[in-house]
């Protein structure tokens, strides 16, 4: 009987035990070990990426102005050039025939103008001087004896015939200088500046046909406009170039233009003069860059804003045509709160939500405002404070007010 009391008595307690014990168990709360950063202020800019095509900042594709065999050329592809420098010559006999033809016509209608301003037209002007001093002078004359006979006449010591000879005489010497002084006036007026005209004409005609094959001539002598490098020679000497066919191509590739076409929200934040890094395969290190043009227009095509960066390329790193790699830095916020990228949850636009791990290692769901985010910090606007930890990696599925064990991150982690 007592073994048996006994034994029930063990059972029971054994019962409570394993009661207790369960009880215990349901009361404490899991710990799971996560890792964390602390949120802490710094600089931090919105860079902007995009894929751009390498342009030479000038370039000049030099098509003749005439059609004529290639006489010679002085340069070669790859050969750098001064604005300026002559670079080939087209077969110009012909035209330096016709500007020699148009240069001796052009002597001789000078000689005539000069001859006509000089000679010819002064000695016309004399000789009617001449005569309109000579009919004035008669014209006195006949005007004295006409007043002389006319006095007579009325004291009756005059016959009425002589009288009116006398006035016969005077009007003709009138009608006489009369003719000679129109004539003067005419020529002053009229004559003079007709002879004077058409010969400036022919004169000036004469210079104009020179000029026209002078320029012709210097047509055959292909010079570059641009200081640059010789980018394409497709012709020989010898082969006829054509007005529609480029004879040479050079370009300046002391400086590149990089044009990248970007989306309306990124192209809102930049500016003339925003620094930027242009990247090309093969390159180990970035060549810096300014941002010139940011387009006022849509493309209508893509629906995107196309932007140029020019920069510098003393050594000819950036080649024209090359696709490179644009990192453009449009905006820099000092002091900014930031947190791993890795700390955010749901993120929605500027919203997102972090794990905040308080002083008794639980961590709780917090909303928060995102600022300017790139690969390796993100800004927080609002929402958290410097010094506060942040869950960085187990935080996904993690339920709120969870006890957490915060462990140092691996190194690769980092």
């Amino acid at each position: 009987m007592v073994n048996r009391i006994t034994g029930i008595l063990a059972v029971a307690a054994l019962a409570v035990a394993i009661a207790s014990c369960g009880k215990g168990e349901q009361e404490q709360k899991p710990e799971v070990t996560v890792q964390a950063a602390v949120a802490h202020t710094a600089d931090i800019s919105r860079v902007i990426n995009a894929e751009a095509i390498i342009f030479p900042v000038a370039q000049s594709i030099i098509t003749p102005k005439i059609n004529a065999p290639v006489k010679k050329f002085y340069v070669t592809r790859g050969q750098k050039v001064r604005q300026g420098q002559l670079l080939a010559v087209l077969e110009n006999r012909d035209l330096s025939a016709a500007a020699l033809d148009n240069q001796g016509a052009y002597a001789q209608a000078e000689a005539t103008y000069s001859s006509s301003v000089n000679a010819t037209i002064p000695e016309e002007v004399q000789k009617t001087e001449l005569d309109v001093q000579t009919t004035r002078q008669e014209l006195d004359a006949a005007q004295k004896l006409y007043d002389s006979r006319l006095n007579l006449f009325n004291q009756g010591a005059l016959p009425r015939k002589d009288l009116d000879s006398a006035a016969v005489a005077l009007a003709q010497a009138k009608s006489a200088y009369d003719t000679a002084k129109k004539h003067l006036d005419s020529l002053n007026a009229v004559g003079k500046q007709a002879a004077i005209k058409s010969a400036g004409g022919q004169l000036t005609s004469a210079k104009g046909k020179l000029m026209a094959s002078e320029a012709q001539l210097s047509y055959s002598e292909i010079r570059s406009p641009i200081d640059g490098v010789v980018a394409d020679r497709p012709l020989y000497p010898g082969e006829m170039a054509s007005t529609s066919s480029p004879l040479l191509t050079v370009m300046d590739l002391s400086k590149v233009i990089a044009k990248a076409h970007i989306p309306q929200s990124d192209a809102v934040l930049l500016r003339k003069g925003d620094k930027a890094t242009i990247t090309a395969p093969g390159m180990e290190k970035g060549v810096s860059g300014t941002v010139t043009v940011v387009s006022p227009a849509l493309d209508p095509n893509s629906t995107t804003v196309e932007i140029w960066v020019a920069a510098a390329n003393p050594e000819q790193q950036l080649r024209p045509g090359v696709t490179a790699q644009l990192s453009i830095t449009a905006r820099t916020v000092n002091n900014a709160l930031v947190v791993p990228p890795a700390a955010l949850l749901n993120v929605n636009g500027d919203k997102a939500q972090v794990m905040v791990v308080d002083g008794q290692s639980i961590a709780h769901s917090r909303d928060v405002t995102l600022g300017i985010q790139t690969p390796d910090e993100a800004q927080i606007v609002a929402g958290l404070k410097p010094g506060e930890q942040v869950v960085t990696q187990g935080a996904y599925g993690l339920p709120d007010q969870t006890k957490v064990k915060v462990e140092k991150a691996s190194a690769s982690a980092e």
